[in-house]
């Protein structure tokens, strides 16, 4: 019996760890892929308070090592359901115990089960993808998620874009103050991001917009060189690119957890800054939240928050 569950182990859930540690909770962390989340397809970050400069990898390594360091337990699983076990208690006893006799039941899809007195949700959002050949490759080598953590790579050189919503045009925006030549291809007859976006846009000459096209390959032998696009009327189009921004939102993975948290309509966890669910015991942080701003900063912020919430909730202060 654990003190703390940690779904998931990027920067909220790793942080999450280590502030649960630091107050003597017992804690693990289980996580399905890589220990450090979405900051590991960065080649380099340079967001991150106290470093000048680290790659994504350098990062997640000592955010973990800090959280072995700590005392938190690991364990790779894919967690597939979260209940809460039920405990037969006297009333009076139940008012006394508070949050110390609560328990819940994690299950993973490889057939690991283990419980804990609380439960952290830091799922994390997956950057959707286009799904084209060699697209896992060239992520982090050419291809980007994020234009405030590689924009700056890019300088003077020519990339593109793809999306035409608010997310797409805020990175858009950014990137067009740093290239020479910026490209957004959009699969929809038109910008569908909100009017000051679009006018900010398209103030820049350096812009070129595309509309009614889709990205259909990608372009480099070993590095990443460019992208084919298809035109509304079927013709394909190469363009030589340095680096490209997929901006077509984000997938939360928080389906598996429904039945202990509330999800908004587009599946993030409707939770507040306190990062509290439904269900007492149970908090969310980092991506997999409703939230605006997402960066690693954010999320270890969320994390912080979380394990400190959860250590009030087993002490009866919650």
């Amino acid at each position: 019996m654990y003190d703390i569950i940690v779904i998931g182990g990027g920067s909220a859930g790793l942080t999450a760890g280590i502030y649960a540690r630091r107050s003597n909770k017992t804690v693990l962390v289980i996580e399905k892929e890589t220990f450090g989340g979405q900051i590991t397809f960065s080649p380099c970050v340079e967001n991150i308070p106290g470093f000048t400069s680290l790659s994504g990898n350098e990062f997640a390594e000592k955010l973990t090592e800090q959280a072995i360091f700590q005392g938190v337990e690991f364990e790779f699983g894919h967690v597939d359901h979260v209940e809460k076990a039920v405990i037969k208690l006297t009333e009076e006893a139940a008012e006394e115990a508070e949050g110390k006799h609560s328990r819940f039941l994690v299950t993973t899809e490889e057939g690991g089960s283990f419980e804990g007195r609380s439960v952290i949700l830091a799922t994390g959002a997956k950057h959707r993808k286009l799904g084209l050949p060699r697209e896992e490759e060239f992520i982090g080598n050419g291809i980007s998620f994020c234009a405030v953590c590689d924009g700056a790579f890019y300088k003077d050189q020519t990339v593109g874009v793809v999306g035409g919503g608010n997310s797409a045009l805020v990175e858009a925006v950014l990137l067009a103050d740093l290239v020479k030549k910026l490209y957004i291809f959009q699969d929809m007859p038109t910008l569908t991001a909100d009017a000051k976006l679009v006018d900010s846009l398209l103030s820049h000459d350096n812009v070129e917009v595309l509309t009614n096209c889709r990205v259909t390959g990608y372009l480099g032998e070993e590095e990443f060189s460019g992208v084919t696009v298809r035109t509304k009327d079927g013709n394909e189009q190469q363009f030589d690119l340095s680096g490209l921004f997929i901006a077509i939102g984000l997938v939360p993975q928080n389906e598996a957890f429904s039945n202990v948290i509330e999800l908004d309509g587009r599946g993030y966890a409707a939770s507040g800054e306190d990062v509290k669910t439904k269900t007492p015991g149970v908090f969310v942080a980092g991506d997999c939240r409703a939230k605006r701003i997402r960066q690693v900063t954010t999320a270890a912020s969320d994390g912080a928050v979380a394990a400190l919430q959860a250590v009030d909730f087993l002490e009866g202060r919650a």
